[in-house]
């Protein structure tokens, strides 16, 4: 404990800080989620709190974010619009999933792979980042325009027709749960459809707008009505929150600009006594943790969103360990990986369990952090208890912030977090791969396929498909590598190695000599299965040289296999020379060594086996 104590004084002014920006982020990533201010705010002091004290990065400040807000939005939406547009119904799902998603980050770091999170290639996560941006600002147009389709009567009556269809269907599914036989029993169809009433029908018209108008494409498509019913007091209040929020950084950086944004945004709005639509009641008391994820669990719930919290887990363990190499730089000090996930992992369990929203490390606060002195676990902890504090003492006052303003405040975040660095380099990357008569770079597709499919179809498959994607590149590209070092041609044509020069000329047309450069593996096997093929009659042996060959897989196994069998039905003997650990461990293993290649013939040195051809070759011409 004596070092968390070890520097009180700038780690709670540095706490306090990260605290006060914290706030303004907090309330709107809570509202962009879908479950509104309360849950960005708790999970900000949860996560904030618990990240800092079990994790492995001294000074990270931990909280909703940009990206986890992004994924999370999605699933609650999903979530809702399956439990009939009913956010209380909905709710213990989503905060399982939620809670799911923590816990595999706890055993993402038991399991120590924290370390394998930075092979995540770039261009995946550029597209990614830069989808993020583009989903914020899409998804907070309509708010800071006042436009709010659950709202415009026009949008919701056409979904009536729709809402009845749904209605019926679901009455049908509730008779087949209690084996009613429809067709038999009609009557008690239509008794059920006649205790329907308008206010039903409206309501699951409600939720089937706001479906239609969820997500980025979903706001473009009502972008239309949205023009056509500007509020302008909301526009005005989200506008100000922009220029505000870029103007005061060039006057000063030592005083957030985005608290100073919604202090005076809000200020105006609730002095002037405007018109204006607030965000939702924040509730003043302590949280409560909600037990209902525990008492109406269900397997059979939760399970269509595994892959989705797994999503969650891994977008949270890369932001979270992004953040800490940041912070290492900044302080010349070295983050845990694998304790930072657990620590983050127990900060979204417990945050899911009191209804807040997951996170993970978030980039600007911790640099806020350092820069006000923080130094120790302890900043990251009374940054959680600072934002515990404000929701305690000032929730109520909290409540008037304009939903405009909050708007205008993730505008500026979507700006900021997309990768300009990664859409700058676009023009100059090498166009690599040939579709057509279309040349284009393969990292460049791999960053806008994912941005693209991010963005208009599935956050949580793009960046599957993209790892897939950049993948089977990479494969491609190590095999058309591996192919081109390691052609297979004759002594006289192979241009040889250093201790190959002095090689008997005498010998140069019977032995021929194989370089292995790079691994063999899956994605280079075809090419060498063209060895035995291209090997002349009049050899008499051929030397493989492995020295250069670090890895082998299964695939490579296999293929090495085949060839070595065709070698050997074509009378050629096989020499391997400089054999490494790893391919010989796998050789053995499948007894390539020694039913094909006997112990023997496996030299150390080039000069061994040239030492052993010499005094053997003719014996091998009797052999044959």
């Amino acid at each position: 404990m004596k070092n968390l104590f070890s520097n009180i004084k700038g780690d709670a002014f540095g706490g306090i800080t990260a605290g006060i920006v914290a706030l303004p982020l907090a309330l709107a990533f809570g509202v962009s989620s879908g479950l509104g201010p309360t849950a960005g705010l708790y999970g900000a002091i949860f996560i904030s709190f618990f990240a800092a004290l079990f994790g492995g990065t001294d000074t990270q400040i931990s909280g909703p974010t940009a990206p986890m807000t992004a994924v999370s939005m999605v699933v609650i939406a999903g979530i809702i619009a399956g439990n009939d547009g009913d956010v209380n119904k909905a709710l213990p799902i989503i905060l399982t999933v939620f809670l799911l998603a923590g816990v595999m980050q706890i055993g993402l770091g038991v399991l120590g792979l924290g370390k394998y999170i930075r092979y995540i290639p770039y261009p995946v996560v550029s597209g990614f980042m830069t989808a993020i941006g583009v989903i914020i600002l899409l998804t907070q147009i309509l708010p800071s325009l006042g436009y709010y389709p659950k709202e415009d009567d026009d949008f919701v009556n056409r979904f009536k027709p729709v809402a009845e269809e749904v209605i019926l269907e679901n009455i049908l599914k509730e008779e087949a749960g209690e084996g009613i036989l429809v067709l038999e029993n009609f009557k008690e169809t239509i008794n059920r459809a006649e205790k329907t009433t308008e206010a039903d029908i409206l309501k699951e018209s409600q939720t089937l707008a706001a479906k239609e108008a969820s997500g980025a494409y979903g706001a473009l498509k009502v972008l239309p009505r949205a023009l056509e019913n500007i509020n302008w007091l909301e526009l005005i209040l989200a506008l100000g929150t922009i220029f505000i929020i870029y103007g005061f950084k060039r006057i000063t950086k030592a005083v957030p600009s985005t608290l100073v944004a919604l202090v005076v945004m809000s200020g105006i709005a609730v002095g002037f006594g405007l018109n204006y639509r607030p965000i939702e009641e924040i509730p003043s008391g302590f949280p409560v943790p909600n037990l209902e994820i525990f008492s109406t669990f269900s397997l059979t719930n939760v399970s269509p969103y595994i892959f989705t919290a797994l999503t969650l887990a891994l977008l949270g363990a890369i932001d979270s360990l992004l953040t800490s190499v940041v912070a290492d730089n900044m302080t010349k000090t070295k983050h845990k990986p694998n304790k930072e996930l657990v620590g983050q992992g127990i900060g979204n369990s417990i945050a899911a369990v009191f209804g807040g929203i997951p996170g993970a490390g978030a980039t600007i606060r911790t640099v806020v952090n350092i820069t006000s002195g923080g130094k120790t676990k302890l900043s990251g902890m009374i940054a959680g208890l600072m934002l515990l504090i404000i929701l305690l003492g000032l929730g109520p006052i909290a409540s008037k912030i304009p939903a405009a303003v909050l708007a205008g405040i993730l505008i500026t975040v979507g700006i900021g977090v997309m990768d300009y660095k990664g859409l700058k380099a676009i023009p100059s990357l090498p166009r690599d791969l040939k579709l057509g008569p279309i040349r284009l770079s393969s990292e460049v597709m791999v960053m806008l396929t994912v941005l693209l499919l991010s963005t208009f179809w599935n956050l949580v498959y793009a960046v599957g498909i993209g790892l897939v994607i950049a993948s089977l590149m990479f494969m491609k590209k190590i095999g058309d590598l591996t192919a081109e070092r390691s052609d297979v041609k004759p002594f006289l044509k192979e241009k040889a190695w250093a201790d190959e020069l002095d090689f008997p000329e005498s010998l140069k047309g019977q032995v021929f000599i194989k370089h292995l450069k790079g691994p063999l593996f899956f994605g280079s096997t075809s090419d060498f299965q063209q060895l035995a093929k291209q090997i002349p009659d009049s050899a008499k042996a051929v030397i493989i040289r492995t020295g250069r060959m670090q890895y082998i897989d299964q695939s490579g196994l296999y293929a090495l296999e085949d060839v070595l069998v065709d070698l050997e039905k074509s009378g050629i003997m096989v020499l391997l020379v400089g054999l490494l650990k790893q391919p010989r461990y796998m050789m053995e293993r499948i007894d390539i060594i020694p039913d094909l290649v006997s112990e023997e013939h496996v030299f150390d040195s080039f000069k061994e086996c040239t030492k052993w051809i010499k005094a053997n070759l003719k014996n091998i011409e009797k052999k044959m």
